[in-house]
């Protein structure tokens, strides 16, 4: 029995290409390993569209079942979704298949414990790949139960509106892309239920992604969303990715908003009904996201990168909120979960409330100069982690190892960290002017690439 490919368990989830990195056999013995480090009663199963998934759901559900677990079948669910469904039915532990923004080759798992809580809290996917070859796997004399197919999507459609507190979205036009991934699954049901006005962009839910990937960080995936804002005189585009858990957003100009503006939008609107509580913002973020929180009189708490450790800080924190510059979104009152739809509906319910455009709004916030995140191929990465804080730390501000290292400056920061899933350092930096951003992103790129 050859083991399954290293490079799939990634620091967070395990992702590979179908089927020679993730296939059946490793859906089987994947889901077997987590029985065995995590012992659940009751495991939730959902999957996206992807076409692999009639090959490798049966024997991940195959595995949990010889493992002695009990089975909900979801089926097809958006990651939001499934979610939900681990934590309504009460799964002591959840495997999502889905391979997220990633094109139509690839297949993977999303894990969870108890309540959704990220599965690397409790076991690394290192440890989890070292059972998954070992092959010692619990045999239990009874096998588990299939309790059933279950669908929970008019109840999470409800839940989700309560959540955002957003039961209407009449007077509004809206443009949906959902990249012919899962949102495609959410949405009909949801915009008829708020009463929306919405142009549908590619709804159709196929794993082969026929007009573009779904990943909306990818600007040349918005451009057909852009013209069609555009065209219909629309209030704002959105953009949804694979298994529709990050939402990217175009006002009604047709421009792009950049996901940690988003996060300040969305703090304004959340601390509006819940004053004083305590908001996460990525470190990637720009300087505006942590004023504009605390001039809408929240908490301002910077963060982590990825989803497994910034749910576990939200615990720590009691955060209510926290966004991400890679448009993902945590809501405290939906399970400590990353939601797009909640999303959506708090920046529609902006909108209605304010009685301005999107542009109007997210504008005024975007004031200084970001790079966004470069990437560069390093072979020695902590190496070049410590020179650039010989050279820098010491005449910075502020110095931080929250993620990687960030130096502060009166009118300038820089954060340069690994990667957690590929062979590269990544550098975030802004200034407060552009020509002091060009010139001091060209020579830390320099410095990093030397």
């Amino acid at each position: 029995m050859a083991d399954i490919a290293p490079e799939i368990f990634k620091a967070y989830d395990i992702r590979g290409t179908y089927p020679d990195q993730f296939n059946e056999d490793a859906g089987y013995r994947i889901a077997r390993a987590f029985a065995k480090a995590i012992k659940p009663k009751v495991c939730v199963v959902g999957h996206d569209m992807r076409t692999s998934w009639p090959a490798i759901a049966p024997e991940a559900i195959r595995g949990l079942l010889e493992s002695g677990v009990d089975v909900w079948d979801l089926g097809l669910v958006s990651t939001p979704l499934y979610y939900y469904g681990v934590n309504v039915l009460k799964g002591d532990m959840g495997l999502m298949l889905t391979a997220s923004h990633n094109p139509a080759k690839y297949n993977g798992i999303k894990p969870t414990g108890p309540k959704a809580i990220p599965s690397i809290s409790i076991i690394s996917n290192t440890d989890v790949a070292k059972i998954a070859n070992s092959g010692d796997f619990d045999t239990p004399a009874e096998p588990g139960k299939l309790l059933g197919q279950k669908d929970v999507l008019d109840d999470y459609i409800e839940a989700v509106i309560e959540t955002a507190g957003v039961d209407s979205a009449g007077g509004l036009k809206v443009v949906i892309d959902t990249g012919n991934g899962m949102g495609g699954h959410i949405m009909p049901k949801l915009t008829k239920r708020l009463g929306m006005d919405v142009t549908p962009l590619y709804w159709e839910v196929d794993g082969t992604f026929p007009n573009h990937e779904a990943n909306p960080l990818d600007e040349s995936t918005l451009e057909v969303l852009k013209k069609k804002v555009i065209e219909t005189g629309a209030d704002l585009g959105v953009a949804y990715d694979g298994d529709a858990d990050r939402v990217r957003f175009v006002d009604e100009k047709g421009e792009s908003i950049p996901g940690d503006i988003l996060t300040a939008l969305l703090a304004m609107q959340i601390l509006a009904k819940h004053p004083g509580e305590t908001i996460l913002y990525d470190l990637r973020s720009t300087w505006s996201v942590k004023e504009e929180i605390e001039k809408a009189g929240g908490k301002a708490v910077m963060c982590r990168v990825g989803h497994g450790l910034i749910k576990g800080q939200m615990r720590e924190e009691g955060g209510i909120f926290a966004g991400e510059l890679s448009c993902h979104y945590y809501f405290r009152d939906f399970y400590i979960t990353d939601n797009g739809d909640i999303a959506m509906l708090l920046i529609l319910g902006l909108l209605q409330g304010s009685g301005k455009k999107l542009s109007e709004l997210w504008k005024p916030i975007h004031r200084y100069f970001h790079s966004g995140e470069i990437n560069s191929k390093v072979a020695d990465q902590q190496a070049k982690l410590d020179e650039l804080e010989a050279k820098y730390g010491s005449q910075g501000n502020q110095v931080l190892h929250l993620d990687g290292l960030t130096v502060e400056f009166d009118d300038w920061w820089f954060n340069v960290r690994s990667s957690n899933t590929e062979p590269y350092l990544r550098l975030t930096m802004e200034a407060k002017d552009e020509k002091k951003m060009e010139e001091k992103r060209d020579e830390l790129l320099a410095l990093i690439r030397s």
